[in-house]
C-alpha cells in the first residue's frame, strides 16, 4: 500500500497565518533591546527591523501601551503621536523589503518601580503583592541606568480595569494607523495579563479573581478590544503557561491554558504564541500530551519559542504540534536567518554584552551571508 500522507512542511515553506500569507515559518520573536532612550523608535530601529524583513513574520519588541505600562526605561511606546510616527517609519522600512511585522502590546503590571511610573506612583497589579527577586530597569539621578528591585504594587480597583482595556484599544488603533500587519497581545512572561491569569499573583475577590473564568476575564476583554480594531485574523497572543518566575506561581496552568485556547479559538484568533517555560533557565517542560491537546483546542496557528535550533524546530513541524517556530537570539545575530536555515549555513554567534542598551554595535552590524552589512535596512 502506498503512503498517501502529505510530507511535513519545511521551515522555509509558506504558511497562511490568520489573515496573512507568510513566505516561511521562521518567526522573529519579540526582543527587548533597550535602544529607544526617548521611547520613540528612530532610524536605528528602521535599519534593525528592515534587515530582518525576510522573517516569515517579525514580532516587534514589547511596546508599552501607556505611561503606566512601563517597567523598563529605553523601551518604545505606542501612546503618543511621535511614537506612532516612529513606528510607522519602521513598518515602512520592513514593507519596503517585502516583510511583515506585528506590534506586541505590553503592560508590565507589577514589574516596575515608582522611578519609572508617572508622578512617582506605585505600579499596578491584580493584587498588592511584590514580585520576589523581580527587577525592572530604571534611570538613576546621575543619568546612568540599570536594574533595580521592583516596588510593591497597588491592587487595581475594579472600576479601573476598563480604562486599561481602553489603553489597549487605543494602542491597537495607533498600531493600525502605523501600518502594522498584525498585533500580538503580550499575556506572558509574568507581566500584567499573566499576573491576572495566575493563582499566585491574583488574589482578587471581585469578578476578575477566583475561578479560571474570572482570572481570564481581563485578558479576554483586552483581546476583544484589540480584535474590534484589527479583526481576529490579524491578532495573536503570547502565553507562558507553567512559567514560575519573580514570585509568580500558578496552581492551574494547564486548565487555564486549555480554557484560554478554547475561548480564543471561539473568537477566531490568528495564532497562539507559546514562550516555553524553560526560557528563563528553569528545567521545566510541558506535561506529556500538552501540545497535542492544544492542537485539538485551537484551530488557528500555533507558534512555539524557546531555545530552538533548525533541527528541533523542524521536528516540531514534523510532529504537527507547531505551524511555525519563533527564534530570538539567533535573529539578533543573523538578520538573514531564514536564508541561513534554507542553505544550511553556519550561524553568527550573538554578543551577549550588547543585548540591552547601546548603539548599532551588536544591533545592526552583524554580517549577512555575503559578509556584508546592510546599514540601509
Amino acid at each position: 500500500m502506498s503512503d498517501t500522507s502529505s510530507p511535513s512542511p519545511g521551515l522555509c515553506t509558506p504558511l497562511k497565518l490568520g489573515g496573512l500569507s507568510l513566505p516561511n515559518r521562521v518567526i522573529m520573536a519579540p526582543l527587548t533591546r533597550s535602544r529607544t532612550p526617548d521611547s520613540v523608535p528612530g532610524p536605528l530601529q528602521q535599519v534593525y527591523y528592515g534587515q530582518r524583513a525576510s522573517a516569515g513574520l517579525i514580532i516587534s519588541e514589547a511596546t508599552n501601551i501607556s505611561p503606566t505600562a512601563r517597567g523598563y526605561v529605553y523601551t518604545p511606546g505606542i501612546w503618543t503621536d511621535a511614537q506612532e510616527a516612529g513606528w510607522k517609519a519602521v513598518v515602512e522600512a520592513v514593507h519596503a523589503k517585502g516583510g511583515r511585522i506585528a506590534l506586541q502590546l505590553w503592560h508590565v503590571g507589577r514589574v516596575s518601580h515608582e522611578m519609572v511610573q508617572p508622578d512617582g506612583q506605585p505600579p499596578v497589579a491584580p493584587s498588592a503583592l511584590k514580585g520576589e527577586g523581580a527587577e525592572c530597569f530604571v534611570e538613576f539621578e546621575d543619568g546612568s541606568a540599570g536594574p533595580h528591585p521592583t516596588s510593591t504594587p497597588r491592587a487595581l480597583a475594579t472600576e479601573e480595569i476598563p480604562g486599561i482595556v481602553e489603553d489597549y484599544r487605543q494602542a491597537a488603533i495607533r498600531a493600525r494607523r502605523a501600518g502594522f500587519d498584525m498585533v500580538e497581545v503580550h499575556a506572558a512572561n509574568v507581566y500584567l495579563l499573566n499576573q491576572f491569569l495566575a493563582t499566585g499573583t491574583n488574589k482578587r475577590t471581585d469578578r476578575y479573581g477566583g475561578s479560571i473564568e474570572n482570572r481570564a476575564r481581563f485578558p479576554l476583554e483586552v483581546v476583544d478590544a484589540v480584535v474590534e480594531v484589527f479583526g481576529a485574523k490579524r491578532v495573536g497572543i503570547r502565553l507562558t503557561p507553567f512559567l514560575e518566575l519573580f514570585g509568580l506561581t500558578d496552581d492551574e496552568p494547564e486548565a487555564m491554558a486549555f480554557y484560554l485556547a478554547g475561548e480564543l479559538d471561539r473568537r477566531g484568533l490568528a495564532y497562539l504564541h507559546f514562550n516555553e517555560p524553560g526560557f528563563a533557565g528553569a528545567d521545566i517542560t510541558y506535561p506529556e500530551g500538552f501540545r497535542e491537546e492544544m492542537r485539538r483546542c485551537f484551530s488557528g496557528g500555533l507558534i512555539y519559542c524557546g531555545g530552538y535550533d533548525a533541527e528541533r524546530a523542524q521536528a516540531r513541524l514534523d510532529e504537527n504540534s507547531a505551524d511555525a517556530i519563533a527564534f530570538g537570539r539567533p535573529f539578533i545575530a543573523n538578520p538573514d536567518l531564514p536564508e541561513r536555515f534554507r542553505v544550511g549555513a553556519e550561524l553568527n554567534e550573538p554578543d551577549h554584552s550588547t543585548f540591552y542598551g547601546g548603539d548599532e554595535k551588536g544591533y545592526t552590524d552583524y554580517p549577512f551571508l555575503d559578509n556584508g552589512h546592510d546599514r540601509l535596512g
